[in-house]
């Protein structure tokens, strides 16, 4: 006889956190199960920790409404429990006359979104908050900020296990195969191969979710499942632009991410990103050849930085549904009995914001579960 547990939910990350803690409440026997050595090593831990305000998706798209709850919750989770964050609020800044209509736009978008603190500035309200930025208009979101992601990284995890949820780290699932109204999971840890059997069985998998779905017998191309890895790299400023500015400025988004913005972190460190391309394969690497893009995007709505004043940082993955010039689209959040496979949700194409929205979708998943 195979051991049999309740959920089994794959990845570590902050959404298998989240959701492991929200459904972990002794009436489940809930395992997480990891490839890395620890959680949260790869897109959780590898971000601009902005609490995104719900400003850029479209009204009633799975990211604009679990966006603008997620940060609610976040908000007071960390207020509860003493987690680092700084409501800094942030500015989108125009520095075009095609710019400043898309401000317009952002404006309505994200009133439709029940964003109701968003304020339109022109050039001289932008340099009463901003004296060092130039720009001919802006956009005021005051409920965005930032925050210690691994401090609610490393709370979820605590919270889950005091919850009951068990963890697994170094095993790699390798086999999901339907058995009646149950699942059959293989996995591949230092002593080799086992199965266990699963009732359900929720693919929180990130980077690789699109491979957990395969593997569970979905047709990820017919579905629309297959991901696109878009990386995004971040360049750190001179130290001497510390206090420079007090708020996130970011520019009018581009079609694959949110632009290249200034983000003063809780340390006082100033970084510069994230930028977006898309890649074939996961690497962390900076290209320092990068560098000028970077200076150029910045110097747009901030003139006196210099070239020399950045130094290469870091680098992110983000799990994309759309590919190169293909329009939005939504998280995928889905039971998929409909498709043929009851007990197994897939979460696939959470990126940004999903940080923000973690607590969000792990109460969405609790209920579709139900």
């Amino acid at each position: 006889m195979l051991p049999e547990i309740d959920v089994a939910i794959i990845g570590a990350g902050v959404i298998g956190l989240a959701t492991a803690r929200e459904i972990a409440q002794g009436k489940k026997h809930v395992f997480v199960f990891e490839k890395d050595r620890a959680f949260g090593l790869e897109t959780s831990s590898r971000n601009s920790e902005v609490i995104h305000a719900g400003i850029y998706y479209p009204e009633d798209s799975l990211k604009a409404k679990l966006c603008v709850e997620g940060k609610n919750l976040l908000y007071k989770l960390c207020d509860k429990h003493s987690i680092a964050y700084k409501k800094s609020g942030k500015i989108i800044v125009a520095t075009s006359r095609s710019e400043t209509a898309q401000l317009e736009k952002l404006y309505e978008q994200g009133r439709r979104n029940g964003v109701d603190d968003l304020m339109l500035l022109s050039r001289t309200e932008v340099k009463e908050l901003e004296p060092n930025i130039e720009a001919r208009a802006g956009l005021l979101s005051p409920s965005s900020g930032i925050f210690d992601s691994y401090a609610l990284l490393k709370f979820l995890y605590g919270q889950a296990r005091e919850k009951g949820a068990e963890f697994v780290f170094d095993t790699e699932v390798t086999g999901i195969e339907r058995a009646a109204a149950k699942y059959i999971v293989q996995i591949k840890d230092r002593d080799g191969i086992s199965d266990f059997v699963a009732d359900t069985v929720v693919n929180c998998a990130g980077l690789n979710s699109d491979k957990i779905a395969q593997l569970a017998g979905m047709d990820i191309a017919k579905a629309g499942y297959r991901l696109h890895y878009c990386k995004g790299e971040y360049f750190s400023l001179d130290s001497k632009y510390r206090n420079l500015i007090s708020r996130l400025i970011y520019p009018t988004p581009e079609q694959v991410g949110h632009g290249i913005h200034f983000r003063q972190g809780l340390d006082g460190r100033v970084l510069l990103g994230p930028s977006a391309y898309y890649v074939e394969a996961i690497d962390y690497a900076v290209d320092e050849t990068h560098k000028q893009a970077f200076y150029s995007s910045a110097k747009r709505f901030l003139p006196s930085i210099g070239l020399e004043d950045l130094a290469p940082e870091s680098a992110g993955i983000r799990p994309k549904l759309q590919g190169p010039g293909e329009d939005f689209r939504d998280f995928v959040i889905t039971h998929e009995d409909q498709a043929g496979f009851p007990g197994l949700i897939n979460l696939i194409g959470i990126e940004s914001p999903g940080l923000t929205a973690s607590l969000a979708i792990a109460r969405y998943v609790s209920t579709i579960m139900a």
